[in-house]
């Protein structure tokens, strides 16, 4: 009876060291993925950066979608504003209508300096 005694004391030391064992692995396995997950390539600090950048280019894109708006909205005015149109031409082109006097400025010249 000693015998059947000492083995169930061995198996239960040696199930009591392999679970220890195991446990000591799996530690060292979640230090070694925590580590991994914070200092790694694809870490935490380069996960935030990451989501301040598409912070930042969802802002830029809510610009220009704004920007194209008032843009379409001028487009449309040239087609179909005619007083937009006129003053257009006006503006750029010179265009003046019939009995209308122009008047242009001319900016006066320094006069050049004598040289020493």
């Amino acid at each position: 009876m000693m015998i059947k005694r000492n083995r169930g004391r061995n198996w239960l030391d040696w199930q009591r060291r392999s679970m220890q064992t195991l446990q000591f692995v799996g530690l060292g396995l979640c230090i070694l993925l925590i580590g991994s997950l914070i200092f790694g390539e694809m870490g935490l600090p380069r996960y935030l950066s990451m989501r301040q950048h598409v912070q930042q280019l969802e802002q830029d894109l809510q610009a220009l979608a704004r920007d194209n708006t008032a843009l379409r909205a001028d487009i449309n005015r040239l087609q179909h504003d005619p007083a937009k149109i006129e003053a257009l031409a006006r503006e750029r082109l010179g265009y003046v209508r019939k009995g209308e006097t122009v008047y242009q400025l001319i900016p006066e010249q320094s006069p050049a300096q004598p040289k020493p």
